[in-house]
C-alpha cells in the first residue's frame, strides 16, 4: 500500500530530529555520559582496537551488552564522526511511524485514524526529549518492537526474529522486554510459535549478556543494579525477591512520585487507552516495572530514554482500543490535536532558548581550543566537551568524583571555569588550574574568554 505521504512525514521527523540534536551537541550541551561513552567505543571499534571507554573504565560491551555497537561501527569505517549517532538516532525514532501506519491497517483501522496514530506516536514527547538527551542504541529497538508484532501477526517469521535479535542486541535489559511480549503474544494474540520464539530468546540472552558478558567485561554486575539495592545486590537476588517478597516491591511503587510519572507517561495517549483492550501493555510491564522501583528520578520523567520501551506498547494499546470501537478520541483531527498539545505541554523545546543557550558566551572559544589539538593523545576536559574528543583511545571528565586526577598521563589539559558542567566543583577547577599554572611539565597553549588549553611540554607520557 503506497502512502506517499507518510513517506514524508517519516523523512521530515527524521531531519528534525538530526538538527535539532545536532545543534544541541554544537551548543557543547551533549555529554561525556552518554554521548561520549558511546562516541568512544563505537570509534575504537572501527578502527579495530579493543573498545574500553577510558572514563567509563570497562569495555563498552561491560555496560549494557550492547553489540549493535558493532554493527554501528561500519558507519565509522566510511568516516569517523559523532553526527552518524544523530543521524540513526533520529532516524530509528522517526521510523516507528511506519509499523504504527501498517499495525493500525492491518487492525482494521481507516487511513484517517492511521494517520492519526502515526502523529501521536511522533509526537509522543519522549521521543523528542529522548533524542535531545546524546545517544542511546535502545531507540533502534523502538519501531522494531512495533515491527515484531506486525510480523508475528502477519506470520513473517524472518521479520519477527530478525527483529527481536536486533532488539536484544540493543541492550540487555530489553530482554525482559522480548520476554514479556512473547507472554502477550501467546496469551493474547493466540501466536504461540512466535511468542515461545520470544520467551526463549528473552531469557537466554538476558541470562548470557548479565550473568556472563557483563560481569566478565565491567568485572561487576549489570548496570544500574544500584538503583534496586533495597532487593539485593546481583540480579538474581532482584529477581527472587521481586517473587517471593512483594511486600518490598509494593512499599516502593506507591508513592506520589510514581503516580507523577504514570500520569506524565499515559496522559498523551489517554484517548485510546481501555481496560478492555490494555493486554499489550504487557510488554511493557518490566520496563515499567524497573522505573517505578528505583529512587533514580531520571527514570520517572518523559525527558531521558528510559521510558521509550513503553511508548511501542501505549501505540498498540491505542491500536487496539481503536479497533474495538472504544477510545474517548475516534478521529484522525481529534488525536492530532490532543497529541500536539501534549507535545507543547511536554516536549522540552524550550530548552533551545534557555537551558541549551548557556555556554554559548564560551563557544568559540571552546571551539578554537579544540581546534589547537593536533593529536590522538590522551586528554583531559570537562563533560560537556569530551563528546567533540572521544576519537582517542585515553580520555578523562573532570568531575568531583576524581578530585586529584593523574595529570601524568595526559597530553592535553582543558579547564573552563566559567561553565563548570555537573558534579563538578569551583575550587576543583580553580585548583587544578592553578596546579597546571605552576607546573614546568606543561604549558598555556590557548586561553580565551575562561577557557584554557595546557599542552604538556615533554613528549613522555
Amino acid at each position: 500500500m503506497k502512502q506517499p505521504y507518510l513517506k514524508w512525514i517519516v523523512g521530515i521527523a527524521a531531519v528534525i530530529l538530526f538538527v535539532c540534536s545536532s545543534v544541541r551537541h554544537a551548543l557543547f550541551q551533549s555529554s561525556a555520559f552518554d554521548l561520549g561513552i558511546f562516541d568512544n567505543g563505537i570509534y575504537l571499534i572501527s578502527q579495530g582496537q579493543e573498545p574500553f571507554v577510558s572514563f567509563r573504565g570497562l569495555h563498552i560491551l561491560g555496560d549494557h551488552g550492547a553489540w549493535i555497537l558493532y554493527l554501528l561501527a561500519g558507519f565509522y569505517k566510511i568516516y569517523p564522526a559523532v553526527h552518524w549517532l544523530f543521524a540513526i538516532q533520529g532516524l530509528s525514532l522517526a521510523l516507528g511511524a511506519l509499523p504504527t501506519w501498517y499495525l493500525s491497517i492491518q487492525a482494521g483501522l481507516s487511513k484517517a485514524q492511521a494517520y492519526g496514530l502515526v502523529v501521536a506516536y511522533l509526537l509522543y514527547p519522549v521521543v523528542f526529549n529522548a533524542n535531545l538527551f546524546d545517544f542511546h542504541p535502545e531507540v533502534i529497538a523502538v519501531p522494531l518492537i512495533l515491527v515484531a508484532v506486525w510480523a508475528a501477526r502477519a506470520e513473517k517469521l524472518g521479520w519477527f526474529i530478525g527483529s527481536i535479535t536486533v532488539i536484544l542486541g540493543c541492550k540487555a535489559v530489553l530482554a525482559l522486554t522480548i520476554g514479556a511480549m512473547g507472554i502477550w503474544l501467546i496469551v493474547s494474540e493466540k501466536k504461540a510459535v512466535y511468542g515461545a520464539i520470544a520467551i526463549i530468546a528473552g531469557t537466554v540472552w538476558f541470562i548470557v549478556a548479565t550473568q556472563l558478558i557483563i560481569p566478565a567485561l565491567s568485572g561487576e554486575e549489570a548496570a544500574a543494579i544500584g538503583r534496586y539495592d533495597f532487593l539485593g545486590d546481583s540480579v538474581a537476588e532482584i529477581a527472587g525477591n521481586l517473587i517471593f517478597k512483594p511486600g518490598l516491591v509494593l512499599g516502593q511503587i506507591f508513592t506520589l512520585a510514581n503516580l507523577e510519572y504514570l500520569v506524565l507517561l499515559f496522559i498523551p495517549f489517554a484517548w485510546g487507552i481501555s481496560f478492555k483492550h490494555l493486554s499489550p501493555m504487557s510488554g511493557a510491564v518490566p520496563i515499567l516495572l524497573l522505573n517505578l522501583l528505583t529512587d533514580y528520578q531520571l527514570q520517572k520523567d518523559l525527558i531521558h530514554q528510559y521510558s521509550l520501551p513503553i511508548l511501542p506498547f501505549l501505540v498498540l494499546t491505542a491500536i487496539a482500543t481503536l479497533a474495538g470501537g472504544r477510545g474517548w478520541l475516534r478521529s484522525k483531527k481529534g488525536i492530532i490535536i490532543w497529541s500536539l498539545l501534549a507535545w507543547l505541554a511536554l516536549a522540552k523545546f524550550g530548552y533551545f532558548g534557555s537551558k541549551y543557550l548557556q555556554a554559548i558566551d564560551t563557544r568559540v572559544a571552546t571551539n578554537k581550543a579544540i581546534a589547537r589539538i593536533a593529536t590522538q593523545d590522551p586528554i583531559l576536559a570537562p563533560a560537556t566537551v569530551l563528546p567533540h574528543l572521544t576519537h582517542r583511545p585515553v580520555i578523562e571528565a573532570i568531575g568531583n568524583s576524581i578530585l586529584q586526577p593523574d595529570l601524568n598521563k595526559f597530553k592535553y589539559v582543558m579547564v573552563n571555569t566559567r561553565h563548570l558542567g555537573i558534579d563538578v566543583s569551583l575550587d576543583l577547577v580553580h585548583n587544578l588550574l592553578l596546579w597546571l599554572e605552576r607546573s614546568p611539565e606543561f604549558k598555556l597553549d590557548f586561553q580565551q574568554d575562561d577557557v584554557f588549553l595546557f599542552t604538556k611540554i615533554s613528549n613522555n607520557q
